[in-house]
């Protein structure tokens, strides 16, 4: 009886606790709001210069959300259509992705079917009217809203096609714009399967499991798939549950989420059938390979349903709801966490400049996969086959920022006759392409050439500068001469550049895609790995 009457007290006293906890809570938020619109009313009035309310408002809203993890964000009325763009990978406009290059913004990359395609306009193209109004000088996001707009309504572009100088009226009806998410899927060598998923938009798990199929039925001794998810920044999770079940048994759990509101916790297991769960598979992931990509890979990779290859992945295992403000605006914040089959969150824990703090495995918690393999959580999924990260030489990177592989490109293409296959681009003028760059006064610097700068500022500012004089002569003549024999030193990776850019002329995302395949050494492991079974499966032991 004294036990159950001090059981009743404690519960009393909690309930009360609580009671009053949530009272206090409850009482600071009312009090703060209050603060908040008495200073920005009086700002908003008695300031000495004229203000902005909304631009005001917006300064403070971003500040609250901004000191929190960085996928919790205000949505504004204006940016809800390209918020839309990366949930649902369509939009209403014309079809295509445009830079400014020079005085005009330019077509550089129009999506199949678009309406852009449709009416024959090309990259290269440049846009110098939108409606009768003139687009000189005027930035990529400013032409980008001009033409975005209602599907079924009518626009019309003047375009300048450089290379004939030839200028034309062409009248555009807008419509629904897709962007593909898996934008090539084939048999790249040794009976080896391929597919590309570039981010979880609706039916990518769909397309998904139609290219599967589809390598299946052209080879019906298929050895292993290579799923890419390189760059992949994620997008819906039940994109990412429906792709594991491609290659795992139906109702099998795969996440489940935790958060404040314990209501909202699930557990998602897989509910349809799998299309084969004996097929050697592996899965690319790289620092870019975020959130819905680090559920896929991560839940192979728990359930040792295949090896895990790159570098490691970005670390968010946050989950995002969005909330209706009114006013067409919203908010997308961060609800939960959520937990693989071993039990790990791949979260990283500290943020700078927007980006996950590397953590060192010495301080993630260890858990273990299916067969018992020690993994990590924390900080993002580690592969089972790690590899240095390939890197842009400066050179290559130099030509594609002032885009002069897109120039030339447009130019060489010119009056060309479309390939029949992707496979038979082959690129064979590279002194023709030397010449060209030489003619357009190619120049660049190097983070050599600057830190050479800061240094010679630090010896004269220490007064050295006579002593060294000659040496840091000596280093500026080095890297000069290097960087004259840069671009045939460099030929092959350029000449890489050069074909994927032609290839995207001809057939569009496809052939970006299928081009980037070209000399791509974590494709020739991925293949080493799936050729090689008993390799294969000591990885996963």
């Amino acid at each position: 009886m004294i036990k159950k009457l001090v059981a009743l007290l404690l519960i009393g006293t909690f309930a009360m606790s609580f009671s009053i906890y949530q009272k206090d809570k409850l009482y600071e938020i009312s009090k703060n709001i209050e603060i908040f619109v008495k200073v920005y009313k009086e700002l908003n009035h008695n300031y000495v210069d004229d203000l902005d309310p909304g631009k005001l408002m917006r300064t403070g809203i971003d500040a609250m959300v901004g000191s929190l993890d960085p996928y919790t964000n205000y949505i504004s009325e204006s940016q809800v259509e390209s918020y839309r763009i990366n949930t649902e990978g369509k939009y209403q406009g014309i079809g295509g992705v445009v830079k400014q290059i020079g005085d005009y913004v330019t077509i550089v990359e129009p999506y199949a079917k678009s309406p852009l395609v449709e009416a024959g306009i090309i990259a290269g193209d440049q846009v110098i009217s939108i409606n009768g109004k003139s687009t000189k000088g005027k930035s990529t996001e400013e032409v980008t809203q001009f033409v975005r707009g209602v599907a079924g309504t009518n626009l019309k572009l003047k375009i300048n096609r450089p290379t004939t100088g030839e200028k034309f009226d062409v009248n555009l009806e807008r419509g629904s714009v897709e962007i593909p998410n898996v934008p090539y899927s084939g048999i790249v060598r040794d009976h080896i399967g391929y597919i590309s998923l570039t981010t979880f938009t609706p039916d990518a798990a769909k397309n998904i499991r139609r290219a599967f199929n589809k390598l299946k039925d052209e080879d019906e001794n298929l050895k292993g798939v290579i799923l890419d998810l390189r760059n992949n920044g994620g997008g819906l999770l039940r994109e990412a549950i429906n792709i594991c079940n491609i290659f795992i048994p139906k109702g099998e759990e795969v996440v489940f989420t935790r958060g404040k509101v314990k209501e909202r916790d699930r557990n998602f297991p897989t509910t349809m059938e799998p299309i084969d769960l004996e097929i050697p598979l592996v899965v690319m992931v790289n620092k870019k390979s975020a959130s819905a990509s680090e559920i896929v890979s991560g839940v192979i990779q728990d359930l040792d349903r295949g090896v895990i290859l790159g570098q490691r992945s970005f670390g968010k295992g946050l989950v995002q709801n969005t909330m209706e403000l009114g006013y067409n605006s919203r908010i997308k914040l961060t609800t939960s966490k959520y937990y693989i089959p071993s039990g790990r969150c791949i979260q990283g824990k500290e943020y700078e400049d927007g980006e996950p703090v590397d953590i060192p495995d010495s301080e993630r918690a260890e858990f273990k996969t299916k067969n018992g393999r020690p993994v990590l959580d924390g900080g993002g999924v580690t592969p089972d086959v790690k590899l240095d990260a390939p890197k842009i030489p400066v050179v290559l990177k130099n030509l594609q920022e002032q885009d002069l592989i897109f120039k030339y490109v447009t130019q060489y293409v010119n009056g060309k006759s479309i390939p029949e296959e992707i496979e038979t681009i082959i690129f064979t003028d590279f002194e023709d392409f030397k010449n060209y760059v030489s003619n357009q006064n190619f120049e660049y610097e190097t983070d050599t050439e600057i830190k050479l700068k800061e240094l010679k500022q630090a010896f004269e500012e220490d007064g050295y500068a006579d002593f060294l004089s000659a040496d840091v002569a000596a280093l500026e003549q080095n890297i000069a001469n290097e960087k004259i024999g840069a671009i045939e030193a460099n030929k092959t990776a350029i000449i890489n550049a050069i074909q994927e850019d032609i290839a995207s002329r001809y057939f569009l995302q496809k052939g970006k895609a299928f081009q980037k395949l070209a000399d791509d050494y974590e494709i020739d492991e991925a293949i080493n790995i799936l050729t090689d079974r008993d390799r294969y499966n000591n990885i996963l032991k």
